[in-house]
């Protein structure tokens, strides 16, 4: 990637994030460490893991593209450098996917080709979030196993799954026919960038195709690939739900890990119902607050956890950012 675009998300990112950090209470933030004492270490650490699984994934799916003429690869450590710059970027940036994706698709073009490093981003985010709804589908289910269910909240949850289902139609469309020229098409018709979509759409047609070959060929080519990069990403979901674990352990000693997972997924589908807030301000700490206390827990509960895993985003989002300068040499 060139320069100048390198220092252009990483200032971008950088200002970002001071505007996140002037929003903290210093003084909540430092009794809130304190108070978590060690195990605010523990949920540290805990995502240079969990990164590990968003890493593997997109690993997997970039080899099962070298099955053909085109061999390039690129090492692990490289990719889990860019998985945490572009998460990075993702949280400092409304709705999510308008930083972290380019950001990938430039640093691994050179390496691996255009259309490659497109398909291969496309496939991981589709697969990340089709992750995602997989995950609030099944924890629909464990809530229903594991808790009293009234009228109200057994509303509720139909509807959640019916949106749950139809979005896991969606991406299965997706995989096996593409989404690239899709994505284009939807967006000759939004005023402002209608004009640019029609003549990127004309000049870059037989690229589109080609990535959309590249991502239905993962599905309909190599369905244990597939398989396996879902689960991975099925399994960090699951993972994940030890930040709550480990932040509610301060308080519940005898906290259950499957009321865990209920939080971390009703409180990631309310936040990311929020999609457009930069680091999901708001949105984030509000799902806190409704899932710990609709299971049962106290309203302080939810502050805590919603503000330690505030002080964990912003963190390792300095990390991914300065991990931007780091460039791989060729």
């Amino acid at each position: 990637m060139k320069k100048k675009f390198q220092n252009g998300f990483f200032l971008f990112g950088i200002v970002v994030l001071a505007i996140m950090v002037t929003q903290l209470n210093f003084s909540e933030v430092w009794k809130g460490l304190q108070h978590a004492g060690y195990w605010f270490f523990a949920v540290l650490l805990l995502w240079a893991f969990l990164y590990i699984f968003n890493t593997a994934s997109w690993y997997i799916i970039i080899k099962s593209q070298t099955k053909g003429e085109d061999k390039r690869m690129v090492s692990f450590g490289y990719l889990y450098k860019l998985s945490v710059s572009g998460f990075a970027l993702n949280y400092a940036t409304p709705g999510g996917l308008m930083g972290g994706e380019p950001y990938r698709i430039m640093e691994l073009s050179p390496y691996i080709g255009v259309e490659r490093a497109t398909s291969s981003v496309l496939l991981f985010v589709m697969t990340h979030i089709f992750s995602h709804f997989w995950f609030w589908l099944l924890s629909i289910l464990l809530f229903i196993l594991t808790q009293h269910v009234s009228v109200f909240m057994a509303i509720m949850l139909a509807i959640c799954g019916i949106f749950c289902l139809t979005a896991i139609w969606f991406f299965f469309t997706g995989y096996k026919k593409g989404l690239a020229v899709r994505v284009m098409n939807l967006l000759k018709h939004i005023p402002g960038i209608k004009k640019w979509a029609h003549k990127y759409v004309e000049n870059n047609k037989e690229r589109l195709e080609n990535i959309d070959k590249q991502i239905a060929a993962l599905h309909n080519q190599d369905p244990k690939t597939f398989i396996s990069v879902v689960l991975i990403e099925l399994s960090c979901r699951i993972c994940s739900a030890l930040e709550v674990f480990f932040i509610l352990l301060v308080l519940f000693p005898s906290i259950n890990y499957l009321n865990c997972i209920l939080i971390i997924s009703f409180t990631t589908l309310f936040a990311n119902i929020l999609f457009f807030m930069p680091l999901q301000l708001g949105g984030r700490e509000g799902g806190f607050l409704m899932s710990i206390s609709g299971l049962g827990l106290t309203t302080n509960a939810g502050i805590f956890v919603a503000l330690i895993v505030r002080v964990r985003e912003l963190i390792w989002t300095a990390i991914g950012l300065l991990l931007i300068k780091i460039s791989k040499s060729k």
